[in-house]
């Protein structure tokens, strides 16, 4: 059976023939949150219902704990002094583990109330920090700690790079989850998981048009639909593709909104990051597991040029 479903001729170009998907660890118990640290070429990515992170080493194949525990965290990036930026449930914070190893927090309330459960994060141009923020850490005692919002909605925030003020900028998701940057930062893409509160809410990837302060979005355009599963975490290439994770694969979706083709998963997606020193070497966590695929591709630039 092929790992490629091919619905249009332009996927084609994205993908290596010869390649294979490898399973490359094991024995999580929903995985998600990965990011590339290219000085010690390695993945890290979190198992949150375990509390901890773990760490694949791409020169050695060697995986492990990277620290537990360590807030539940969910979905991770990098700055551009390649710093890891965190989400995390369990302190309901946004954090950045800085160069003497310790996790400082970045934001932590919004209008003097505690946010949710940050949920996943994207580092802009400019410094800016972007994140959703969803109740999923909140909603039990599974992936964080049981308690009710202080806010009352979930929604999606900017953290500025000189002063640290949360700002908010946009409240109509019901669930955002993912997010990511175009290649040229015009457009901000959210998914919203709502459907898992909201029965029959149809999993969504939405664009918005960042305004040219830079600061601030547009109204949205609901820019794909997915039939299986959620769309979870994504990333958007160099050519402006959108590389998305659902219930049955990695789908793929052109600039345009046409899905153009899927890399078949044996277990749900959750996230997924381009890595390698060439950057054309898919990582994504799926359930239980971390699997790799080589791609024709590679992370847009230059926002996400270190994920």
């Amino acid at each position: 059976m092929s790992q490629y479903d091919i619905l249009d001729q332009r996927f084609k170009a994205l993908i290596n023939g010869s390649a294979q998907l490898e399973q490359l660890w094991t024995g999580g118990r929903w995985t998600e949150g990965p990011v590339y640290v290219p000085a010690a070429r390695h993945v890290v990515w979190s198992d949150i219902p375990n509390d901890r992170i773990l760490r694949y080493d791409e020169v050695t194949g060697a995986a492990g704990v990277f620290e537990s525990p360590v807030g539940y965290h969910n979905g991770h990036t990098l700055d551009f002094e390649g710093r890891i930026i965190a989400c995390e449930h369990g302190r309901r914070r946004v954090s950045r583990l800085d160069h003497d190893g310790r996790w400082r927090p970045l934001a932590e309330h919004f209008d003097g109330k505690r946010l949710n459960s940050p949920n996943d994060v994207v580092v802009r141009s400019d410094g800016s920090i972007w994140f959703t923020d969803p109740t999923y850490g909140i909603d039990s005692e599974y992936e964080g700690f049981a308690a009710p919002s202080e806010i009352n909605a979930s929604n999606v925030y900017r953290i500025d790079p000189a002063d640290g003020a949360v700002t908010l900028v946009a409240r109509d998701r019901v669930k955002p989850n993912g997010l990511a940057f175009s290649p040229d930062e015009s457009v901000l893409y959210v998914s919203d998981t709502g459907g898992t509160h909201v029965p029959g809410l149809p999993p969504t990837i939405t664009a918005y048009s960042v305004n040219p302060d830079g600061r601030s979005l547009s109204e949205g355009r609901v820019f794909a639909t997915c039939e299986i599963g959620l769309f979870d975490g994504f990333r958007v290439d160099r050519h402006g593709n959108i590389f998305a994770s659902s219930g049955d694969s990695v789908r793929v979706y052109a600039p345009d909104g046409t899905l153009i083709g899927r890399i078949l998963i044996p277990e749900v997606v959750s996230n997924l990051c381009f890595g390698g020193p060439k950057r054309n070497r898919l990582y994504i966590t799926a359930t239980t597991s971390l699997y790799a695929i080589y791609v024709n591709s590679g992370p847009a630039e230059p926002a996400n040029r270190l994920r």
